[in-house]
């Protein structure tokens, strides 16, 4: 779905007479179902004829302008064809033999701009108005194989900022890499030493705040990048028969499933996340004052946080070495001291990932392994990040941030508050420890909004007394029944969307409309009992039972075959 704020901005430069087009990535998102983190455009219009279109604009920018326009609270980032072939030139002449056949000026204008591109799947032009792609590099072949990213032309030593950027595009869209583009990231990843400490706190920050961290770090960690960039986290990881370590992928798994590119997230919190996970492996802690620690951020209340920790550290979670077993016998008093500790030591780990001496004393314990003293965290983001454990460490009992409601506030969130950050925070940690709880233990786990059993158990009482349900009907599963009943669409509804997005959307004409309809088909949710009255097997007599005409035993019938076609809930945690 393209944007409001862009569709205004290629509107009006058409109606001035001016040639523009969505351009890069968000015609790569668009074509895979995805939601574009921004919207890029592209004209045939020059910078300052941009900027004199619109009241709200500014051009940006010294080795490469571009004209900022605001548009019904968007920034939307315009481009000249102009401004792009006087850069070209600077670097290389165009060879004209490798020119395309049959392009007219229009074509070359394109093509000549996508020799710039750094990725032939962003590469594309896309041209709403008459619903065309121009492709003059085969992005949509690659696009369309899911699996290979290829660089337009080699790397060089100058533009080795585009090694993160593939591995963003790769980890959120779950591409892989052409062998000639992996030799090139392994043989210059020490070159992001070498990078503006800004532009690869920029990079990174696109790579863990926009729902795609989990699969990002892992492909820095197979590029042996993220050595350099997080090399306390990597030395405690040697060990580690996972890629990030127990504890570390499941924090960032968690905070992936709230996140995505029009979800995205303020870096203090995946900063905080890297120094509580810091904190934890210098000092090992039990796991009820991490139930304890998580649960105050996300109540915001000392006394619902410390019932619902006593509660849910009866579960047994396995994170060794960072989380030892609970201990149920800990006093209040005792379990304040240590929460308090707990905070003073995350909030002193922040230093290890903004000041390079305090990574060199941390990297002692390590000795055999290589740290290049690279800090790319500004001093400003790690004090934002250390004040949200301000409210712990000074007097956690009188801290009081009740909220009204469980759900996130994302515009918040993504502007940097504290208390909702807090609350995420607190939120993704009791996420990733619920995500270990034992099979058997799960009818004792704490539900979506990590509320208190007690609440569940009062609402079953009151379910039963009040609906046709009888006593052995189990609510739990039946919740899981219907949030797969309701998350799924019939076929004829799918089909009949993509029929109506190939027609006015940026589907290729050789989409094939009844190859998906099949894998559809496949996954589709098809009902046991589509009608009212239920017909029984034959017994072990060979008599047919009678069809049940009761409408409170027809509503019951259909319940119990559905619950019966539907995993436990407890699966899901496995």
């Amino acid at each position: 779905m393209i944007s409001e704020s862009s569709w205004i901005v290629l509107k009006l430069l058409q109606n001035k007479g001016f040639e523009a087009y969505l351009v890069g990535g968000c015609v790569r998102d668009l074509l895979l179902r995805r939601t574009p983190k921004d919207f890029d455009v592209i004209t045939t219009a020059k910078l300052k004829q941009i900027k004199k279109q619109f009241h709200r604009s500014q051009i940006v920018g010294r080795r490469f302008p571009i004209c900022q326009v605001h548009v019904k609270g968007s920034i939307i980032e315009v481009s000249s064809f102009d401004t792009v072939a006087k850069q070209d030139e600077k670097k290389k002449p165009v060879l004209f033999s490798q020119m395309p056949t049959g392009c007219n000026k229009k074509d070359f204008v394109r093509w000549r701009n996508s020799l710039g591109r750094d990725f032939t799947i962003n590469s594309l032009f896309y041209d709403p108005f008459v619903n065309e792609i121009y492709d003059y590099a085969n992005g949509m072949r690659d696009l369309s194989l899911c699996e290979v990213i290829v660089y337009y032309f080699c790397y060089s030593k100058s533009s080795f900022t585009r090694i993160l950027r593939g591995l963003r595009i790769a980890a959120r869209l779950g591409l892989s890499f052409s062998k000639q583009t992996a030799t090139a990231i392994r043989n210059l990843s020490l070159s992001v030493m070498y990078l503006d400490k800004g532009r690869l706190m920029m990079e990174v920050n696109y790579m863990l705040s926009y729902g795609a961290a989990e699969t990002s770090l892992c492909l820095l960690r197979r590029f042996k990048i993220l050595d350099i960039l997080l090399p306390f986290h990597v030395s405690g990881l040697l060990c580690s028969l996972t890629p990030l370590g127990v504890v570390l992928q499941k924090l960032f798994s968690s905070m992936d499933k709230l996140l995505a590119c029009d979800r995205p997230c303020h870096c203090s919190l995946w900063v905080a996340l890297l120094a509580f996970h810091l904190a934890l492996v210098n000092n090992p802690q039990n796991a009820l004052v991490i139930w304890a620690f998580s649960s105050v951020l996300y109540h915001g209340n000392w006394r619902e946080a410390v019932k619902f920790a006593r509660e849910s550290a009866q579960l047994h979670v396995k994170f060794v070495p960072e989380i030892l077993e609970a201990c149920g016998t800990t006093t209040d008093a005792a379990l304040i001291e240590d929460v308090t500790h707990l905070a003073s030591l995350v909030r002193s780990s922040i230093d290890a990932l903004t000041d390079p001496l305090s990574l060199y004393e941390s990297m002692t314990q390590y000795s055999s392994f290589q740290c290049h003293g690279l800090v790319f965290i500004s001093k400003m983001v790690g004090q934002n990040a250390a004040g949200l454990f301000d409210v712990l460490v000074s007097d956690i009992e009188s801290f009081n941030n009740e909220r009204e409601s469980f759900e996130i506030d994302y515009e918040l969130l993504g502007i940097g508050d504290k208390n909702e950050i807090r609350f995420v925070l607190g939120k993704v940690i009791m996420d990733a420890m619920s995500s270990r709880v034992t099979q058997e233990q799960h009818q004792q786990a704490v539900e979506e909004h990590h509320l208190p059993l007690s609440y569940f158990k009062k609402q079953l009482r009151v379910v039963k007394k009040k609906s046709f349900l009888p006593d052995e009907f189990d609510l739990k599963q039946h919740q899981d029944a219907l949030k797969r009943v309701h998350d799924c669409k019939p076929v004829s509804k799918v089909v009949k969307q993509l029929r109506a997005v190939k027609e006015r959307s940026i589907l290729p004409e050789e989409f094939n409309l009844e190859l998906k309809q099949d894998e559809l088909k496949e996954n589709d949710y098809k009902p046991e009992l589509t009608n009212l009255e239920v017909q029984r097997e034959p017994d072990k007599k060979g008599k047919c039972n009678q069809s049940v005409s009761n409408p409170e035993q027809q509503q019951q019938e259909v319940v119990r075959e559905e619950v019966k076609c539907r995993k436990p809930l407890s699966s899901l945690f496995m």
